[in-house]
């Protein structure tokens, strides 16, 4: 009895394939609802005005918009810009730490946005290298992220808002780019195998 073992590989590997990007699809969709609660968190803690400090425009903040025209360069843009937003998620909860009390649920939602956030990553990361195993991860194009100078309380309210605001609408894109890609390359990839 013979076997084809390259349909068998690459059967394999679509399944796995397939695999990681509904695990990652999922997990975008729960870090995209904690997002959501996150940010209603935010605004309930920062008294007065909160409606009014996240309609103001802030400068240094990461683009939620994905490049590229490939879909390995589009799915490394996901990974990149993710990245990107870790060191605002971090300010974001350090500034907080100041504002706010030690027990303060807005604390413990920003801990578990980041967490998620950081796995997230990783499991981008991970399906990237499944479905281009011969291409290289490449390092961020943009150098260091640019973090704001010091900022006054008022300042710092803006610029949490802003931060969160925006890694939403990250997010929104980041699910929008894997259902894209589920139907292109994961579809393709199947097709492959059938021929």
């Amino acid at each position: 009895m013979a076997v084809d073992s390259s349909r068998t590989v690459a059967a394999s590997g679509n399944q796995q394939c397939g695999n990681s990007l509904l695990q990652t699809l999922k997990l975008t969709r729960l870090v995209q609802k904690e997002s959501v609660d996150l940010i209603k968190t935010y605004k309930a803690s920062q008294g007065e005005m909160s409606e009014l400090i996240c309609k103001v425009f802030v400068n240094n903040v990461p683009d939620p918009n994905i490049s590229g025209l490939e879909p390995s360069e589009r799915l490394m843009s996901v990974y990149t810009h993710l990245q990107d937003f870790f060191p605002h998620l971090k300010r974001v909860y350090e500034q907080q730490t100041d504002l706010q009390s030690p027990t303060s649920p807005l604390l413990t939602d920003l801990s578990r946005v980041n967490a998620s956030s950081r796995n997230l990553a990783a499991l981008i990361n991970d399906f990237y290298q499944c479905l281009f195993p011969n291409l290289p991860v490449p390092e961020p194009a943009g150098g260091p992220t640019t973090l704001p100078p010091p900022q006054n309380v008022f300042q710092q309210k803006v610029y949490g808002c802003v931060v969160l605001k925006t890694y939403k609408e990250l997010l929104s894109n980041v699910s929008r780019e894997l259902r894209t890609l589920k139907s292109k390359v994961c579809r393709r990839t199947q097709m492959n195998t059938l021929f």
